[in-house]
Parts: structure tokens; sequence; C-alpha cells
């Protein structure tokens, strides 16, 4: 074999995707969108006022399964609501995407309602929602008039 064609074969060889070891690299995983909603938006007083926290497209990793929610409902109360869940099974296991809970305003006043969403005591992802309530015929706000 000739100097010439030893050297064509080695730049072909080198040239060509190999098949044995090749590796690609690991797709990114998307991040969900949190969105947070109330309903009603603007109510008179006292009212329940009911929300959903809601996930939206990304994937379905571990990370999201099981979260904890962190509620501040910024009249001075806070709760949290966790999940009861069984293991997390990649390719098999869906996670929830959807939250709700209610709160009550017994008083006239602009709320900013916080939702934190927590996994292992690290906040992956929070959103809020503006509520305005309204004098209504049991505030006591009236009788300050």
């Amino acid at each position: 074999m000739t100097r010439a064609a030893l050297a064509l074969i080695t730049v072909i060889a080198l040239a060509a995707p190999s098949s044995a070891g090749d590796t690609k690299p690991e797709a990114k995983l998307k991040k969900p969108r949190f969105d947070l909603r109330a309903t009603p938006r603007m109510a008179f007083s006292p009212v329940y006022i009911f929300l959903t926290a809601e996930l939206q497209g990304g994937d379905d990793v571990e990370e999201y399964y099981c979260p904890q929610l962190e509620w501040d409902w910024d009249d001075g109360g806070k709760s949290i609501q966790e999940g009861d869940c069984a293991p997390f099974v990649t390719g098999t296991t869906k996670i929830d995407r959807r939250f709700t809970a209610e709160h009550e305003y017994r008083r006239a006043g602009v709320y900013n309602i916080k939702v934190t969403l927590r996994r292992a005591n690290r906040a992956l992802a929070a959103s809020n929602v503006r509520v305005t309530v309204r004098p209504g015929l049991g505030d006591r706000a009236l009788d300050r008039r």
C-alpha cells in the first residue's frame, strides 16, 4: 500500500462518525412555568377566594414531583400544603400540575397572595396574584367612617 493510499484511508477514518463510544449530549430539560389565578379577583367582604396554582409546560421530572406549597395570604396568615406521594419512577410517574386552595378574607383591602413551590427546603418557583376586597355589609371598616 502506498503512502498516499494510507494517508487517504486515515483521513476518511478520522472524518467518519464513530458509532462506538459516541455519546450524544443529554437534552436539556425544560422547566415549567408556574402561574397563580384567583376567583374572584374583586369581591365584597367577607369572601372566600379560590386559588389555582398551575405548572404549565416543561418536562415531568422528579424535581417537581410531590412539592410543598407555601401560601402567603398577605393578611398575616400563611399555610403550607404538602402531598403524600408514592416514589418517583422516571418515565412513568406524572407530576401533579394543578394545586388549589381557598382562603377567607373578612376585611376590605388589596391583598398580594403569593405561593411558593418547594422541594427539599428549596424554592423551585413562585407566583403571585392581587385580589381586591371591598367593604361589605359586615365589614367593620364601614363603622370607622
